[in-house]
Order: C-alpha cells, then structure tokens, then sequence
C-alpha cells in the first residue's frame, strides 16, 4: 500500500486507462490476480469484482478482501479496476458479462453512467450487489452494501465541534472550510449532510464563519475524490480569503483530500509554532493519514473496516445465487431514483491520535510496525 497520496496527471491517467482498455478488450483481465484466479473449486462459478481506482489504497484493500471472502466460498473471481474512467469501467463490466459471470459486486465510478450494461446483467440474470456507492437510476441493482454514510459525516462534524470546543461551550468565533467528494458519488451527500446536520447551528448562530462564503454542496464538491483537486482550491481559499486571520477547522471528507488540504496548509506556513495547523478531518483510515494523525497533522480520520464491508457483499451474492434472501438492515433510506435498494449498513468509528492504536492496531487493521 502506498504511504502518500499521489494524484496522476491527466495525460498520465488517460495513458494508463488506453492501456487498461486494451488489456481488457485483449484478455479479459485487469487488476489484481489477472483475469481469474485460482482460488475456491468455482463450484458457484465466477463472481466479477468491479473496483473504481488504485490510486487510493482503500480500494486495493476492498478488492482483495472481497476476492478472498469470494475464495472461501468456493467461488472464482475476475477483479477490475475503472481507474476513476466511467467509460473503463462500463468496458470492464460488459466484458465480464460476456465471459459469463454468475455475480457482480460494482463499487461504481460515476453512479449513473451503469444504467445500460445494468440492463445487460440483468437480461443475463446476473444479480448485482453495490459495494459502498449506491448505483442510481436503474432498478437492476439487488442489494446494497455499505456504511451508515450519514453518520460518517456526523462524526466529522462532531469532532470539529468537539476540538474547537463548541460543544463545551466556547462561543468562538472560529473560522471553518468545507470540502465535500465527488459530485457522481451518492455518498457524497450523505457524508456532507451528516456533517453540516452538526455544525450549521454553529454556522447559524456566528460561532463558525466561513470565511469564502463557500457553504452549499455544489460549492464544496471534489472530481474523483482527487487529493491534488482540493489541494488547489484550498490553496485559492487560503489566498483569498485568509490573507488576514487564519483557519482553525477544515472538515475533509476523505483522507486523500486531507492530504491535499494539508499540502497547501503547510505551504502557506502552518505546522509552526507560531501558526498550528487547523483542526482537519477524514475518512478511510488510510495509512498515509493514520501516519499523520500519530505525527500531529491531520487531526481525524473515520475508520470503516472494510474487511466487514466485503464479507457482507460476498453473503450478499452468495445468498443470491443460491435463492436466499440476505441479510439486510434497511430497506427505506436508499432510493436510487428508480427503487429502494436494501441495503446492510455497517458502523463507522472516529479515530485520532487518542484511540489509533486501540481501534486499528488492537483490532487488527494495521500492525505497530506498519504505522512507523
């Protein structure tokens, strides 16, 4: 896994997804383990894994967790990675429907370029489980896989309010940036009103100010989650609305835009005594920020134990293909604009410099020695 977030150039990445394309169309295969692995008897026959993008070790890790849960099921894979291209992966699923694949477990790209080939899976009777981003528009989606998305926001919200301490009673003011993900992420929403649910009071009553005037999703949003996206517009922030003042809370949604959003902090000079860095959250735990929160950078990260997430998606088609319901625990929230897809959501859990080590080091996540 990589230790730093590193976006690619663009000419670099459409280099990489002409490459990918090939590839696919040659052989069927890209990602991890080539085009099917040797794992399980395939008594269940071939699930296909489709995953959005390698740049962010998050992603890395669900597909080979969901690969090896698939494994000890007796099922063979075919995993893929889009690398954050909508048209890749659409290629990539259309091909593995060609190759005959009994199941389809897609964490999408953009979540309402799938509506056609969806329809391929479906007139191939290939059941479809959404892994941690809701696929909208299309009724050809079984099950949903995921976290409670709002509650991720919500923690991040919290947690500003709590390191500021608005919620001790401090009146402030203090000054606030937003950053949100992608704006084809239906996550996205739920993130940043989970978030904005805690601290528009604060907003409201004058205790928070955001100084860019930026407070509106369609003003915060971030293309792909990019880390060198938000690094740029936090360096815009910074030059024009805080060349008197300083920053004292960023609410990041993921730990690559943290990145980027501390890249531009400490090139305008804090991380000095005599100008700290403000309060800035995240999500994933990856091991890059999980590094930075131990050496006093970003503050916050939201841990998702994904290892959950793809034994949950693994039950999901397992259960399907065999004609049993799943498990699920809500049936009402996730209304993709053509059903509500049932969905199993699993609990996020606040992680800093306080808690790092009991919850990912004691639980198994990341070992001591990874974390230094």
């Amino acid at each position: 896994m990589r230790d730093r977030y590193t976006a690619r150039p663009r000419q670099v990445a459409l280099a990489a997804t002409a490459v990918l394309a090939l590839t696919l169309t040659a052989c069927g295969q890209s990602g991890e383990g080539g085009s099917e692995d040797k794992g399980g008897d395939a008594k269940g026959g071939t699930i296909g894994v489709a995953m959005p993008t390698k740049s962010s070790e998050r992603w890395i890790a669900d597909g080979a967790n969901v690969v090896k849960d698939l494994r000890a099921k007796g099922y063979k894979t075919k995993l893929v990675y889009g690398e954050d291209d909508p048209d890749t992966q659409v290629a990539q699923i259309e091909n593995l429907i060609t190759q005959g694949v009994k199941g389809l477990i897609i964490a999408a790209i953009d979540n309402k370029s799938l509506n056609n080939v969806l329809q391929e899976a479906a007139d191939a009777h290939i059941p479809v489980i959404a892994y941690d981003r809701l696929i909208l528009g299309t009724k050809n989606v079984d099950y949903y896989a995921s976290f409670d998305n709002e509650k991720v926001g919500e923690l991040q919200g919290t947690y500003i309010a709590h390191q500021l301490g608005l919620d001790g009673g401090k009146k402030g003011p203090f000054s606030l940036e937003l950053f949100a993900g992608s704006n084809d992420d239906n996550n996205t929403k739920y993130f940043f009103g989970g978030a904005m649910k805690v601290l528009q009071p604060y907003i409201d009553k004058k205790q928070l100010v955001v100084k860019s005037g930026q407070t509106a999703l369609n003003q915060v949003t971030t293309l792909r989650w990019d880390g060198t996206t938000a690094q740029h517009r936090m360096e815009d922030l910074l030059t024009s609305a805080y060349r008197s003042g300083r920053v004292d809370a960023v609410l990041s949604p993921y730990d690559g835009i943290s990145i980027g959003i501390l890249s531009a902090l400490k090139s305008d000079g804090y991380g000095a005594k005599s100008k700290p860095l403000p309060v800035v959250t995240g999500q994933d735990a990856e091991l890059a920020s999980v590094k930075s929160i131990i050496a006093g950078e970003q503050t916050q990260t939201v841990y998702k134990d994904t290892r959950k997430l793809a034994e949950v998606a693994a039950n999901m088609v397992d259960a399907t293909l065999k004609d049993k319901k799943p498990e699920v625990n809500d049936s009402k929230t996730y209304d993709n604009g053509a059903k509500v897809v049932p969905a199993y959501l699993l609990q996020p859990v606040s992680v800093d410099k306080g808690n790092y080590r009991e919850v990912l080091v004691d639980g198994g996540y990341y070992t001591e020695s990874q974390l230094k």
